[in-house]
């Protein structure tokens, strides 16, 4: 079964249900969690910008961290840093370098329109990625919360 367990997450509400589904399958199994949190950034003409400042960056991963080690989970994490056109792609690649053998992540839904021109990063990830993907439902008690 899952071994190794890497979780994305991002500052949208929907990271509650990403790291409680990833608590659970890591019980089940007994497996390890390593959660990434991609702070992105945009490029202008001009500079790079940075969307979300490092502390922001780092309390997202602490939270997350601080929720998996009080299920009894072993977990670590880290942040990666990356232009948004990349995110995906640097999800993937930390899934293939810790050996994940699951990723866990959040589907951002979108009209159909908006998923046509901007692709959501978890249809990426799963096109991409050679580790199994599991798509965490969207919790609407953690919305609400």
């Amino acid at each position: 079964m899952f071994q190794r367990i890497l979780v994305a997450v991002d500052p949208s509400p929907a990271r509650h249900s990403v790291i409680r589904l990833a608590g659970d399958m890591a019980r089940l199994t007994g497996a390890k969690v390593s959660v990434l949190h991609v702070a992105p950034s945009s490029a202008t003409l001009a500079a790079v910008v940075p969307l979300e400042d490092d502390t922001e960056a780092q309390a997202i991963l602490d939270e997350a961290l601080a929720s998996l080690r009080d299920a009894g989970v072993e977990a670590e994490g880290t942040v990666a840093f990356a232009l948004t056109t990349q995110i995906a792609t640097t999800i993937s690649s930390a899934a293939e370098e810790w050996q994940a053998d699951l990723l866990i992540l959040s589907p951002h839904h979108r009209g159909s329109l908006e998923a046509l021109v901007n692709p959501r990063v978890s249809d990426r990830v799963a096109h991409r990625s050679r580790v199994a993907v599991l798509l965490a439902p969207a919790d609407d008690s953690a919305d609400q919360a």
